[in-house]
């Protein structure tokens, strides 16, 4: 009896399994590469605006802030001078005590408003229409805003002290007065801003999941309830890193002071950043206001890095 021989099974099926895998993974490294130099080629322009625009100028100061410079000599290097000028300089504290004064006041009134009128809007009604006229002041120049508010509230001629007057008040010097000039500055910008900072938080109140506010109701919960158990609380990542950005931005305060009191009544409203803008472009001293515009760096750095413990803000709420 004879038994037949079984030939070995063929390798041809595994042969073309391996070939095939491994012409795929050829093409998913070909893939892979094309789409890092894609991603290259659209994250170039803005990488090039960050080192020419940002990085080399902060670098560039902070190097200017150890020397004398004025446009027409070559930097001199003087070390500490500038910085112990600063300390020093009697008009440096004034304008960072008035630039406090102005932030208070823009963060205070701008917070409380925006976070009313985003409410408001969540609560009440979604209209795009109202969102859009909201939105409408910060589409304006802070320029042209501050020209507008500085024919309004003239003294002598402005419409708002026409009004004040026809209703039986005095007329109130709201731009050429100590008292009231960075108030009157502060609430400028409080229009112009309050209604993009309104729509950032509400952005972040529409995370909010209506659920938890039926429920409340089921509970018997009021809406002042509501809004301190549920609404503060989860909306409190966003709320931090808005307040933040308006910080920032309120304490780099320059162009309404530039174009409405050129930093007067008597100094009351020379902020910082317009006393640095005259010691650089007025008197040419470039070394020392770099100085102070390194001072500033670091003053928002310290102030956004203790906000950002304080507020928790990359923590949630939300499950």
């Amino acid at each position: 009896m004879t038994v037949a021989s079984s030939s070995p099974p063929s390798r041809l099926p595994l042969r073309r399994a391996e070939e095939a895998t491994s012409k795929l993974k050829i093409r998913k490294g070909r893939g892979a590469g094309d789409d890092g130099a894609l991603a290259a080629v659209f994250i170039a322009p803005a990488l090039f605006g960050f080192l020419v625009f940002l990085l080399w100028p902060t670098l560039r100061g902070v190097y200017l802030s150890f020397t004398r410079f004025n446009l027409l000599t070559p930097a001199e290097w003087v070390g500490l001078d500038n910085y112990d000028r600063m300390i020093r300089d009697p008009v440096f504290w004034h304008s960072l005590a008035v630039t406090v004064e102005y932030v208070v006041i823009n963060i205070g009134v701008q917070t409380v408003a925006a976070l009313a009128i985003a409410v408001l809007l969540q609560r009440l009604t979604q209209s795009a229409v109202l969102r859009g006229i909201v939105l409408t002041p910060y589409l304006m120049s802070n320029v042209v805003a501050g020209i507008v508010w500085l024919w309004i509230l003239d003294t002598q001629m402005g419409i708002g002290n026409e009004i004040l007057q026809g209703l039986g008040f005095d007329r109130v010097p709201f731009l050429a007065d100590d008292t009231w000039a960075i108030p009157t500055i502060a609430l400028i910008n409080v229009w112009r801003h309050v209604g993009y900072t309104a729509l950032l938080l509400f952005a972040g109140l529409q995370a909010i999941p209506n659920d938890m506010y039926e429920a409340a109701r089921v509970d018997g919960a009021s809406e002042w309830r509501m809004f301190w158990r549920i609404t503060m609380p989860l909306l409190r990542p966003v709320l931090a890193v808005v307040l933040i950005m308006t910080v920032i931005g309120s304490f780099q305060v320059f162009d309404t002071v530039a174009v409405t009191t050129a930093g007067g009544p008597a100094n009351a409203t020379n902020v910082l950043q317009y006393y640095i803008y005259g010691a650089a472009f007025g008197r040419f001293q470039f070394g020392y206001a770099s100085a102070m515009s390194v001072a500033l760096l670091v003053v928002l750095s310290v102030i956004t890095i203790v906000q950002y413990r304080l507020t928790r803000a990359s923590q949630t709420d939300l499950g």
